[in-house]
């Protein structure tokens, strides 16, 4: 298959609304990896490949792709965890620490409190996200 063509079928797909993966090694293959909406390209492939995909396989081995979805999917699960968190956190402790409830109900954060809270908060999230490194793949 020419390149052109690869590259317009990726097109075509990405025309119905399909998301669309490209895995790809060689110069053929690079008008193709960058219309993908994720291009992929294998460690063997050319330079060129690899510039024009999103990820590139360390391994010669298209099951690795598998594992990069997965990977993937966990990466955008943690993310979103994270966002969630810092977030409420500071929906409901920055107006705690600014004095924001004190009229109303007497609440005041001390200011080395509300400066370890979000200490804690930040340790959180990185405690969070090194889950990834226990990760099987």
């Amino acid at each position: 298959m020419l390149p052109a063509e690869k590259r317009r079928l990726v097109m075509h797909y990405k025309a119905l609304g399909k998301k669309t993966v490209m895995v790809g090694d060689g110069f053929n293959d690079a008008p193709a990896l960058s219309e993908a909406d994720i291009g992929i390209s294998l460690r063997s492939g050319t330079d060129v490949a690899a510039e024009a995909s999103d990820i590139t396989l360390m391994r010669n081995d298209l099951g690795a792709v598998v594992g990069a979805i997965k990977i993937s999917k966990a990466i955008r699960k943690i993310i979103n965890q994270n966002l969630a968190w810092a977030f409420i956190y500071n929906i409901a402790l920055v107006p705690l620490a600014a004095g924001v409830f004190y009229p109303w109900w007497g609440l005041l954060l001390a200011p080395h409190f509300a400066g370890a809270a979000m200490a804690l908060s930040s340790v959180s999230v990185v405690m969070n996200s090194l889950r990834l490194k226990s990760m099987k793949v």
